[in-house]
């Protein structure tokens, strides 16, 4: 069965980073990839740029609004994803809990991916 992993973590957290710090937060994330690419389970995967990048858009009576940045205001922001092929949401929680910004706080919602028959 297909699942998302989308993570979500403080944007601000980052913001004091040394380079040296950046670079090790950076490191660490591209291990857990590259070990979950080598399991075979990873099927997609990308880091989203910040927030204030993004556009919120909606509909109201037949009028098109945009907002920028995301519509909630969280603490914690979207900041990519992973596609997985996962035997079972007990092995999808077990990579999502490997993510290296879980341990610091941050979170990640394991969701499975609604298989939708051709027509």
């Amino acid at each position: 069965m297909r699942y998302m992993l989308l993570i979500y973590d403080n944007e601000k957290a980052r913001e004091g980073m040394s380079q040296e710090e950046m670079a090790a937060h950076i490191d660490t994330w591209m291990k857990y990839t590259d070990a979950f690419q080598k399991s075979g389970k990873m099927l997609a995967g990308e880091a989203l740029q910040l927030t204030p990048s993004a556009t919120t858009i909606r509909l109201e009576h037949d009028r098109t609004l945009m907002t920028d940045g995301p519509f909630a205001e969280t603490k914690e922001q979207l900041g990519g994803y992973f596609i997985m092929d996962a035997n079972d949401l007990d092995e999808a929680i077990e990579w999502a809990a490997k993510m290296p910004h879980v341990s610091t706080g941050g979170s990640v919602e394991v969701r499975p991916v609604r298989e939708i028959p051709n027509q």
